[in-house]
Order: C-alpha cells, then structure tokens, then sequence
C-alpha cells in the first residue's frame, strides 16, 4: 500500500505541475481568516479560474449534479508567490496558501488585498479579528447543526450535496437567529469547523448570506493527497486540530461548541473539553435523523461530568437564553 500510495503522490504532483505551466492566467479563491494574537492570518487559494455559477431554483437535478461536480474539478496552481501588506507567500501543492500580517489595533471585519506577482488584479480576502469587548468564542459544525444535509447517513448526504445548489439547500430555520444571538451583533466572534471541502468554501458563504447566518471563518477538509497519506486527515482529526488552533488565536476567551450528533461531534467536543480544561464553557449538540447511538451518549455524559452546561435536542428552540445565564447574562444581553 505504502509503494501505491507514493507512486500515485508523485504521479498527481508531476500531473499538477505540467498542467501549472500551461495555465497563463492564475486567479485567487479568498478564504475568510481570522486573528491570532500576533497576526492576521489570510487565506486563499491559487486556482486556474474561478467557477461561480448562477443557480435557479427550479433547475434540474441534473444541471445541480453537473454544477456541483464542477466545483471539484478545480486547477490548483502550486509555487505561486502571493503578496500582502508587504507579506509574501508561495502557494503550496493543492494551491493554498496563508500569509501572515502583522496584527494591529484595528477589530472587527477587515479586508486585506492580495495579489499575484507579477499579475495585474487585486483579491479582497476578508478577515476576522475578535473585538476586544468580546465574552466568548463560538465554534460551530456546519451539516446537521446549522445546514440540513443528513451527513449521519453516506447515501442521503451524497444525494442532498450533490443534487442541491446553494438556492436550495435548507438551512434550520433556529440556527440564524440562534447564532446571532451567540454573536451578539458581531461582539462575540463565530468560527465554522466542518469535514466539507474547500472547495465548497464559496458555495458555502452564499447559503449562509442568503439564510441570513452569521458570518465567519470556516475551517474546512482537503481532501487532497498528501507525502503522508492518501487523503490528508480524517474527520476528528481535522475538527480537532481546527479546535485547538482557535482556542491558541484566543487565548483568552472561553468558547461554546455547537455540533450535532450525527457525525461523532460528541466524540471530539469530549476530547477538546479534556484538552482544554476550563475554556469550554457549554456544548450544544443538534439531534439529526435517529438522534445520539449509546457511544455518543457516554461521550455527553463525560462533557456533563467535567462541568460543562451540555444542551441537546432535535431543535436549538430555548438554548440561547440557558447559555446566557451559564456565562453570566453575557450572551445577547
């Protein structure tokens, strides 16, 4: 497996690399970033072309498949330089690429322009930098807890993402309100932490804008190949190293995780309150489909155990003010 699994690395970099060369015209997909206590962290993606399609909502379900397959059939650029406020990056194997500026006294939302060297055009890469009046932090999944997708089944997940377009996936009807509540007009920073690809990262921003959510970086999965592995993490690996980077970018702040219990958020939203003692300070979990299995209610008792104000139920319906009075009449107050 290890001798298959280097063939088919090199084989794909040597593939991406001779089609970079015949791409003249590169472009930048903006990743929304955030702050850390030193930097602004800016991201994006060095793509051929941007595919950006204008769905209908009447639109067949075969023009959706065609649309949404179209999104993964993307042209990576690696070692592309990239420059910001002075800042310089290359893009990586898989185009990505993070610059880091210096932070300063600026909060808020705050757009940075990037640009290719040597290129003519500009990127607005928008970034979010944690208010200093801010009472708390939210990390929050994206499918089952805030989008309808039925991710805890393999067949209806694939149906409901590859048959849907952004004017028609479903968002829950309280997870805008109750998020904006959370976020408290914008004081208390809102991160989204998903196992979606990156490249739904623009699909993505346009259901939340048209559902009215609150928006925020989202830590999505590449699910590309990488030197160590075939496909670069799994699933609780990814949202838990998501997790910790968050909690590193505010130090200071405590959190509230909101997931679902279809897709082993229990299970990694246990593992973070072990990890990060004190920092939690309530989980949520959404109630999808058949509801939590007896593993993912060991797993919520343990986060109970430890403490922390754990709310589950099919619908988010109430939780907002019983997190308000856990961290002391600051959510939304």
């Amino acid at each position: 497996m290890a001798v298959i699994h280097r063939i088919a690395f090199w084989s794909e970099r040597t593939w991406d690399r001779w089609r970079a060369r015949r791409i003249r015209k590169k472009v930048i997909a903006p990743y929304i970033g955030y702050a850390d206590p030193e930097h602004l962290v800016v991201r994006g993606r060095v793509l051929g072309s941007l595919r950006r399609h204008r769905p209908d909502p009447s639109q067949s379900l075969w023009l959706n498949f065609r649309q949404m397959v179209s999104l993964f059939l993307t042209d990576e650029v690696a070692d592309v330089e990239v420059a910001a406020g002075g800042v310089t990056a290359i893009s990586g194997q898989e185009g990505y690429f993070t610059l880091l500026l210096p932070r300063d006294a600026r909060e808020g939302w705050v757009n940075v322009d990037v640009t290719i060297t040597g290129q003519e055009g500009v990127a607005v890469c928008p970034v979010l930098i944690a208010r200093g009046n801010a009472k708390f932090a939210v990390v929050s999944d994206i499918d089952d807890t805030m989008m309808q997708t039925g991710a805890y089944s393999i067949a209806r997940n694939l149906w409901t993402s590859l048959t849907g377009n952004a004017l028609t996936r479903k968002v829950f009807e309280d997870a805008p309100p109750f998020m904006e509540t959370l976020s408290d007009g914008g004081r208390n920073p809102v991160y989204y932490v998903s196992s979606s690809p990156w490249n739904l990262h623009y699909f993505l921003r346009r259901i939340f804008e048209r559902a009215g959510l609150v928006p925020g970086p989202k830590f999505l999965r590449d699910l590309g190949m990488s030197e160590t592995k075939f496909i670069t993490g799994t699933h609780g690996d990814h949202k838990g190293d998501s997790i910790d980077v968050l909690f590193a970018a505010n130090p200071t702040l405590p959190y509230v995780l909101v997931g679902d219990t279809g897709q082993h958020d229990a299970f990694v939203y246990r593992d973070a309150v072990l990890r990060h003692p004190g920092r939690i300070r309530a989980v949520v979990l959404r109630e999808p489909g058949p509801g939590p299995d007896a593993e993912s209610l060991r797993a919520m008792e343990e986060i109970a155990a430890q403490g922390v104000l754990l709310l589950h139920a099919p619908s988010f319906g109430g939780f907002a003010p019983r997190i308000r009075d856990a961290l002391g009449a600051t959510a939304g107050s």
